[in-house]
């Protein structure tokens, strides 16, 4: 049975663009199904001490992380204790979590990339000149999947066809690939997920299930038909 992990969640506790309250996460989690859920706040991980107390009330497998705004565009990174200055540099943030034997994945890459209404460079692409990808086969040099350990193919917050472009690109690297949901409102929270092989009890068990790359991004929880997402 596959063990379901949201890999991408924003709460009011440290995303001023949230209205999901870390109570209310869990409440919905549970509805759910959710066996694990990773609190990728916008200002970095909570604090490790406040975070483990809050853990301790709960059943589901909570995972401190953070989003981070690189110039490489967004970045999910798992296993690092705090942000530290100049993690606004991916080569930065990807050397300090492979330090610690963290996990970095490529947040929704191509978010934009496909919409001709951008009045300005996506995340992806700001300090990149090249021309925005017309094809996943232009995309394959982007610096950014030489450092991430994954790319986010399945992501809440993201069309459909940006998503499924960002599944093609990933395809031709044979890069892992994972789901979440970009909640930040209990209405998004398992829209994707990522599906592990093996039992998650832990943070260091997560790390691990990630680092052995048995896992995939699955959709339809939140309408009770789970499946692997294909794009």
């Amino acid at each position: 049975m596959a063990r379901l992990f949201d890999l991408h969640i924003h709460t009011t506790k440290g995303s001023a663009d949230s209205s999901l309250s870390p109570e209310d996460l869990i409440l919905e989690a549970e509805r759910l199904g959710l066996r694990g859920l990773c609190i990728t706040e916008h200002s970095g991980p909570w604090d490790r001490h406040e975070f483990e107390r809050f853990a301790s009330r709960h059943n589901v497998v909570l995972v401190r992380a953070m989003e981070a705004d690189t110039d490489l565009g967004h970045m999910l990174a798992f296993g690092i204790d705090r942000y530290q200055s100049g993690f606004n540099k991916a080569e930065e943030l990807c050397r300090a979590a492979n330090a610690v034997g963290g996990f970095v994945v490529s947040a929704h890459p191509f978010r934009g990339v496909l919409g001709q209404h951008m009045r300005e460079r996506p995340y992806l692409y700001r300090t990149q000149p090249d021309p925005l990808p017309k094809v996943p086969s232009d995309a394959l040099d982007h610096p950014v999947f030489k450092l991430a350990h994954a790319v986010e193919v399945a992501n809440g917050g993201t069309s459909d066809d940006e998503n499924r472009f960002a599944m093609q690109v990933a395809g031709l690297l044979k890069i892992p690939l994972t789901g979440g949901s970009d909640a930040h409102s209990t209405h998004g929270l398992g829209k994707f997920v990522t599906a592990f092989r093996d039992e998650i009890n832990t943070e260091a068990e997560f790390l691990k299930g990630l680092h052995s790359g048995t896992f995939y991004p699955a959709v339809g929880l939140r309408e009770g038909n789970l499946r692997p997402y294909t794009g």
